[in-house]
């Protein structure tokens, strides 16, 4: 692109794609367009975005190619598809303006495309139609003129291949020569050269049954997507002046109080602020069992109210709901292509012009040797061109991996792409930090040693220093010392070491809390530590002054799931900045292995030492260089933002028992992706064999093809019913 150019990033949403192949088609074809570059299309969220030049080619001429390649572009005014952003050179400008299509020379109004038709009322579905219809008819003219029955047949081939071959002849000048229409229209077009214009047009009718049922498959597994988009209500109830009104739940601001009744869904991420009701978390979380929720807690957007009338407080604008972050990452996870599914499209692509030559070679070279007539062997030619199509083979991961991204997300696992299903398929080893992930994250105070002064004066100065902080054990502090009535002064000067705790100016004098070295040779700091304890030491201008202990019990679910991972021969280890006496107690009771007193950058270490297969569970600021260490990094739902942002997945449930259900996921969608492909092969294999020996025909052929295809997308839906322990 020239210094200086404009772009703007358009986006479509494109209708009819049902298989990466479509995808690619288009994306070659868009890609030789003038002004157009950076084309990002996924064909399970049906999102396309591209950047289009100053000068480039007029976003109708972009609708008019993808209408000729046989799909509907329609202008999309959601969020699109992020394109990849390349790095310019050191001074070029890149003058980079977004625009939604709709303000772009012309806006459609949302008309309903294919999907959201009966299948019969769809192109493809009036294909199927118009051609079934022709055979039957050709039939009909057979048993009453079987004089004219021939022309009949060629007549029904003719009229059912025409759209086929000009979706076939437009790829071919987009640049995608070799793809499933052309293979068709040659095979049909071959059939009536040599006279077999019965079963040219049997084929051309069971191709376009094919289409349907593939499309039909396509639609089931981007539902899932659609079904979590619409668990958001679109309209929500707003509180103002002591009045309500009834607005967009899209529209609803942060600050603002709204109105949910007993049955309703919430519109928005929140803060209860009057109200006390049972709040049925599934839809989001997974969790069966409605949770109670009053003033104070936070809910979720699309829970359920069950109970009683609760007055929100919106903290969180639509756009970053819980509910649109999933659909985020679910539908950025389709984008993100696993490297099976990487090869299989670099195999599809010298695998289909290998077909073609091997059909050419089929056809010349028996009879050139006198093995038969050019009649036979041009049969057999045109048979192999049908049974060589990759559809099914090219479908047979994505299909797998849309379908495990669906169920997963449904109940709260969330995999950011098919490359992090293979991998955490193959761990051998999860680390998981301690608190907030192995433990409830919820700590006590359960002692207050007092080296010098009073026990209140240590508590009252800790909590100070602590009060800005969100991490747990500082809540803990601050909360102990609220609940004595002590009086907590300020502090100024705030500083945090990353795990080794805070310092603060409190009342002229320098206070820090956190971990010592002074502290960790004191006869009672090992007493508590032995216990299991934490031990925060509290300097008042670098002498130790006092102690507070505090203990987080492990969640209900950490022996059961380190049982259940040793089940599955994964190991488990616990990564903590803890000392060894408390490492050494909690990991004790669960029974793993441990390395404790590690700062951040001696958890990255740790994975490194690990090996291979290393999965990551943490929850905290400082967990997220780990996470983004080990081969596959994943966020507890309750962790920040940060952990979340730089994970691989996160447990929506924060339930430990979900690493578990994680790792099930991804082995048993490996295994189906595993017996996809052969089932794909296997066919295209003992097809090629029969076809070439002349014991199955051209009409076996394309039933081979279609069955294949649907066998291998009705094995990838099986996994939508897939169910974690």
């Amino acid at each position: 692109m020239d210094q200086g150019t404009e772009t703007r990033t358009l986006n479509w949403r494109v209708e009819g794609m049902d298989c990466a192949s479509c995808a690619a088609k288009i994306r070659t074809a868009l890609e030789r367009m003038p002004g157009v570059s950076e084309v990002a299309i996924t064909h399970t969220t049906e999102k396309l975005s591209l950047k289009l030049a100053e000068g480039g080619a007029a976003p109708e001429a972009i609708e008019k190619q993808i209408s000729q390649l046989g799909y509907t572009a329609r202008p999309f005014t959601g969020a699109a598809p992020t394109a990849p952003r390349h790095d310019h050179a050191e001074g070029e400008h890149d003058h980079d303006h977004d625009h939604d299509h709709g303000a772009v020379g012309h806006v459609h109004g949302e008309e309903p495309g294919d999907r959201d038709k009966a299948w019969w009322q769809t192109r493809k579905g009036q294909l199927v139609i118009g051609t079934g219809a022709l055979y039957l008819l050709a039939w009909v003219a057979k048993l009453a003129l079987p004089d004219i029955s021939y022309w009949a047949f060629v007549v029904a081939t003719l009229i059912g291949v025409a759209p086929i071959a000009l979706r076939a002849f437009q790829a071919a000048r987009a640049g995608s020569p070799f793809t499933i229409e052309m293979l068709m229209t040659i095979a049909a077009t071959g059939a009536l050269v040599i006279g077999a214009a019965e079963e040219a047009a049997l084929v051309v009718f069971l191709f376009a049954v094919g289409e349907v049922l593939e499309g039909a498959a396509a639609a089931q597994a981007r539902a899932s997507i659609k079904a979590l988009g619409e668990l958001v209500p679109k309209s929500a109830i707003i509180e103002e002046n002591g009045a309500t009104r009834q607005v967009e739940a899209s529209a609803l601001r942060i600050g603002q109080t709204v109105l949910v009744r007993p049955g309703d869904r919430i519109p928005a991420d929140g803060i209860v602020v009057s109200g006390t009701s049972g709040v049925d978390q599934s839809p989001v979380t997974g969790e069966s069992v409605p949770v109670t929720r009053t003033e104070g807690d936070e809910v979720f957007a699309g829970s359920i109210n069950t109970q009683a009338a609760l007055r929100i407080r919106v903290e969180k604008a639509a756009a970053d709901n819980t509910i649109s972050r999933i659909v985020k990452l679910v539908e950025e996870a389709h984008e993100a292509r696993a490297p099976t599914e990487r090869f299989i499209d670099r195999f599809s692509r010298w695998y289909m012009p290998a077909i073609v030559g091997l059909a050419i070679l089929v056809t010349l070279v028996p009879p050139l040797v006198g093995l038969g007539d050019w009649w036979t062997w041009l049969y057999r030619g045109l048979t192999l061109l049908l049974i060589g199509c990759p559809c099914a083979l090219v479908i047979s991961v994505p299909a797998s991996i849309a379908s495990a991204l669906a169920a997963g997300a449904r109940q709260g696992l969330l995999l950011k792409g098919g490359v992090v299903i293979e991998t955490v398929a193959k761990t051998r080893t999860v680390a998981f930090d301690k608190t907030g992930t192995l433990t409830r994250g919820e700590p006590r105070v359960t002692d207050v040693v007092a080296l010098a002064g009073s026990q209140d004066e240590v508590l009252r100065l800790a909590a100070a220093v602590e009060a800005g902080s969100s991490h747990p054990l500082a809540q803990a502090i601050v909360a102990h010392a609220t609940s004595l009535g002590l009086n907590i002064p300020p502090a100024r000067d705030e500083t945090a070491m990353a795990g080794k705790g805070v310092s603060a100016n409190v009342e002229g004098a320098e206070i820090f809390v956190g971990a010592t070295r002074e502290e960790a040779s004191l006869p009672e700091a090992l007493r508590l530590e032995a216990e299991g304890k934490t031990v925060s030491a509290v300097k008042r201008n670098g002498t130790i002054i006092g102690l507070v202990a505090l203990r987080d019990e492990p969640r209900e679910d950490a022996p059961s799931t380190i049982g259940a991972l040793r089940a599955m021969n994964v190991k488990s280890v616990m990564l903590t900045g803890d000392n060894a006496r408390t490492g050494a107690a909690i990991a004790g009771a669960l029974d793993m292995d441990y390395r404790a007193e590690l700062m951040p950058q001696d958890k990255v270490s740790a994975i490194k030492a690990l090996g291979e297969g290393i999965m990551m569970v943490g929850d905290g600021i400082n967990d997220a260089p780990a996470l983004a260490a080990a081969a596959t990094g994943i966020a507890m739902g309750s962790g920040t933002d940060v952990a979340l942002e730089t994970a691989d997945g996160a447990l929506l449930r924060s339930r430990l028992t979900d690493v578990v259900n994680m790792i099930g996921l991804s082995r048993a969608t490996m295994s189906n992706i595993g017996q996809n492909i052969t089932v794909a092969l296997g066919l295209k294999a003992v097809f090629l064999v029969t076809s070439v020996l002349g014991i199955t025909g051209l009409w076996i052929a394309i039933l081979a093809d279609t069955g294949a295809t649907v066998l291998v997308t009705a094995n990838a839906l099986r996994l939508l019913g897939w169910k974690g322990k």
